[in-house]
């Protein structure tokens, strides 16, 4: 947006502000706008303090909670249904508080609440896509599809109602397209960015949780959320396979080990159970020696722990793993974009990742890092050859960094947001489908009285 152009006040909503991959692009969108002169405030339905970006915490940006009473969960199911719950409340308090405050609002995520912030608000509503949630779903029976049938209809009409849609790659884009089929708005990619100067610190040695990190043997690393469909075992699997058909010498073994790093909640009952599975995996199967690292734990792991569990970390102990580590694996197969190939070529570490989804788009095979299938031995055979040295981990590394500040820096991803919150002020609004077809009246009727009944329970706890 060229300088003469008047700043906006822009609220970004997002439902739990924690530490993940949309998270993190959320609150980098948020630190974009806000240095490109416009007013910027996030809300959210959960915030905790000792589980977030920097960034939400120390003030750098204003983070308002509405929602958090209501439960994420009834006997851990009906998720959705209580994130939508959540986030109506959120939207009922900005629609009866804040109707005229904001130009536009940045919504990623989840897209329930587009369609009543846009009659019930005067701002503009740009809706930020990391990957359609129908296909997040697991549907384990009849029942379970019935169910998940309203909220996909729900997602899809409710997304077309934004005024510009964004995606995160060109992989999400056709996955977008062939996802909502109704939707005849082409979406613009844009691609997450890192805030180099986050990671341009220098660590802190003395804090004690970066201290407990510290070791003789050289590092690969793993970061990821503690979640299946991140495939983490592959780290595993392939880290074993090393010793087990002895693809280097034992003593060269001896001095490697895999830290596994990433969102970890205990309120989340997939992290707790995936990280167990993925010990007893290691301890059982694989007969390595394990070590868990719990938020606020200052006890060193023994030092011939082989692989290392990092659950949740500060920004300094992540500065401190890219910067030491030999070689950074990304596991997840069709990952629509993923930012943590990014962070580690920017840390001059060369990646191994799954030759599907977004890692297409950001790694450069061969030359940044290796794209592979997410076969184990091909996975061994490749941290085999960073280790003997056949493949030159430090020019990827450095090919990896220069990449990096030329294709995802924060300034870049900053005008191209600038670019299309201009043209989306500026275009004329996008009218609300509904009655264009027979189906879409049916899924406006379906809505408006699920939205009644949504809105009804969370006045009930405004």
């Amino acid at each position: 947006m060229p300088t003469s152009e008047p700043s906006l006040k822009i609220a970004f909503i997002h439902p739990d502000l924690g530490i993940g991959g949309a998270e993190r692009l959320v609150v980098d969108a948020a630190l974009a706008a806000q240095q490109k002169g416009h007013q910027v405030i996030m809300y959210t339905s959960h915030h905790d303090p000792s589980h977030c970006f920097e960034e939400t915490r120390d003030g750098t940006l204003k983070v308002k909670v509405i929602g958090d009473k209501l439960p994420r969960h009834v006997f851990h199911r009906f998720f959705i249904l209580c994130s939508i719950l959540r986030q109506f409340q959120l939207t009922m308090w900005i629609a009866l508080y804040h109707r005229d405050t904001y130009d536009a609002l940045f919504i990623d995520q989840l897209s329930a609440c587009v369609p009543l912030l846009k009659w019930a608000t005067s701002a503009r509503i740009l809706f930020y896509c990391h990957f359609p949630d129908k296909l997040l779903a697991i549907r384990t029976s009849r029942l379970k599809e019935a169910y998940r049938y309203v909220f996909d209809k729900l997602e899809e009409w409710t997304t077309n109602s934004a005024d510009a849609i964004v995606v995160n790659s060109k992989f999400t884009r056709n996955t977008f397209k062939q996802s909502f089929p109704s939707i005849d708005y082409l979406p613009k990619v844009l691609y997450p960015p890192i805030n180099f100067a986050a990671y341009d610190r220098a660590v802190d040695y003395s804090d004690p949780l970066v201290q407990i990190l510290e070791s003789p043997k050289n590092t690969l690393v793993s970061i990821n959320r503690f979640e299946r469909k991140k495939n983490i075992a592959l780290a595993l699997l392939a880290f074993a396979e090393l010793k087990r058909v002895n693809m280097i010498p034992a003593d060269v073994f001896a001095q490697y080990r895999l830290v596994i790093a990433g969102g970890y909640d205990r309120r989340v009952r997939e992290n707790v159970e995936y990280l167990e599975e993925l010990e007893a995996l290691a301890t059982n199967q694989l007969q390595l020696k394990v070590a868990k690292i719990f938020p606020g734990t200052t006890q060193q792991p023994d030092a011939d722990a082989q692989v290392v569990f990092v659950c949740s970390f500060n920004d300094n102990q992540r500065t401190f793993l890219l910067q030491e580590s030999k070689v950074l694996l990304y596991t997840p197969t069709n990952e629509h974009f993923g930012i943590t190939p990014v962070e580690g070529m920017y840390s001059s570490i060369p990646v191994i990742a799954t030759n599907t989804g977004g890692p297409l788009e950001s790694i450069n095979d061969k030359v940044t890092g290796l794209l592979l299938p997410p076969d184990v031995q091909l996975w061994a055979d490749g941290l085999r050859g960073f280790i003997s040295g056949e493949f030159d981990g430090v020019a990827m590394g450095r090919n990896g960094r220069a990449h990096v500040q030329k294709k995802f820096s924060i300034e870049a991803f900053g005008d191209h947001l600038n670019t299309f919150l201009h043209d989306m002020m500026t275009a004329s609004p996008r009218p609300v489908p509904g009655f264009e077809s027979r189906w879409g009246v049916g899924c406006w009727l379906t809505t408006l009285s699920l939205m009644i009944l949504l809105m009804t329970v969370a006045l009930f706890f405004l």
